[in-house]
């Protein structure tokens, strides 16, 4: 009986060892070096289990086994934690570090840059063609409502999220640039403020200007002229669909549309396209100045005029500047 004792202690002794050998041997083989000898760059899929993930890993030779992965995560308390992402993992690295990168969440990040001056429908295009994001987009947002950005997305992002990104962006934006408005303003709310802000951005793309196209729309409103703003025009042909394609002709001027500001008083009803924040700003505090007109100077800025006569003088000397280029 002592002897069977003895022989039963013996092999819990052994079972024992033996366990914490393989113990010692599954910990070695979670924290030591991985089996692919250059960086690689995992994607862990959206809604992906633990076991899907350890799966795919072992699949791509970036571990050794997809079992004691999954046991080191479960372990260590990750299970749950892993992040979807396009993941960029050192070359050699352990489970351990794979397993702690997938639960950071440090996914590759790219940028995707919206253009200031781009209307809801080619922003909408800019993403639909863009093939990090994923998703439909099943309407087009209100016109100006979109904050043009850099935006840092990963793959397999939203589009949607992203578009509601870009509203909540230029919301806070013009309530701050609202907030900070200049006394005196011709413009009654946010909203308004917001279609000036898309003229001035249409208008110029020099930023020492905004403030002085500004000034001019201002000066307009002041007086109860007509802003005649040559992108409304435009506006009012495509709704912001596309370019026009051609040059305005005469008849686009006389053409009745809801944003033509050669044949509308006042504001368009909606804005002609996003503004950034410094158009927005510009909007609300324009420049000191009386100036009520502006033509381009040929030199990629504009000419500015208080009276109709040194406005026409400065006309003139554009359409000069125009006739020596096609000449050339």
């Amino acid at each position: 009986m002592r002897a069977l004792a003895a022989n039963a202690f013996t092999l819990l002794i052994v079972l024992g060892l033996a366990a914490a050998g393989l113990a010692a041997y599954g910990q070695r083989m979670f924290t030591g070096p991985g089996p692919h000898q250059e960086e690689r760059v995992f994607v862990a899929p959206r809604g992906a289990t633990l076991d899907q993930i350890a799966e795919r890993l072992e699949a791509e030779e970036l571990i050794s086994s997809a079992r004691l992965f999954r046991i080191g995560a479960r372990y260590a308390g990750k299970a749950g934690a892993l992040r979807f992402g396009e993941y960029r993992v050192p070359a050699g690295a352990s489970m351990r570090e794979i397993l702690d990168l997938l639960a950071s969440g440090r996914s590759i990040q790219y940028a995707i840059t919206i253009p200031e001056g781009l209307t809801s429908w080619e922003v909408v295009e800019v993403l639909r063609a863009s093939d990090l994001l994923s998703g439909e987009i099943d309407s087009i947002p209100a016109e100006g409502a979109l904050a043009p950005e850099t935006y840092s997305v990963q793959r397999g992002d939203s589009r949607a999220a992203l578009l509601e990104r870009m509203q909540d962006l230029q919301r806070r934006t013009l309530a701050l640039a609202w907030e900070g408005r200049a006394d005196g303003l011709t413009l009654r709310s946010p909203e308004e403020a917001l279609v000036l802000a898309s003229l001035i951005e249409k208008e110029t793309g020099q930023p020492g200007e905004r403030g002085l196209v500004s000034a001019v729309f201002h000066n307009r409103l002041r007086q109860g002229m007509r802003l005649q703003s040559d992108p409304t025009i435009i506006y009012g042909i495509t709704e912001g669909r596309g370019p026009l394609g051609r040059d305005i002709r005469r008849s686009d001027i006389t053409r009745a549309t809801a944003w033509n500001t050669y044949a509308i008083d006042g504001l368009p009803p909606t804005p002609i396209a996003n503004p950034g924040r410094d158009a927005i700003v510009a909007a609300v505090r324009p420049d000191a100045s009386d100036a009520l007109y502006f033509v381009a100077d040929g030199t990629g800025g504009h000419a500015f005029a208080r009276t109709l006569a040194e406005h026409n003088r400065n006309v003139a000397a554009w359409r000069a500047i125009e006739r020596s280029r096609a000449a050339e």
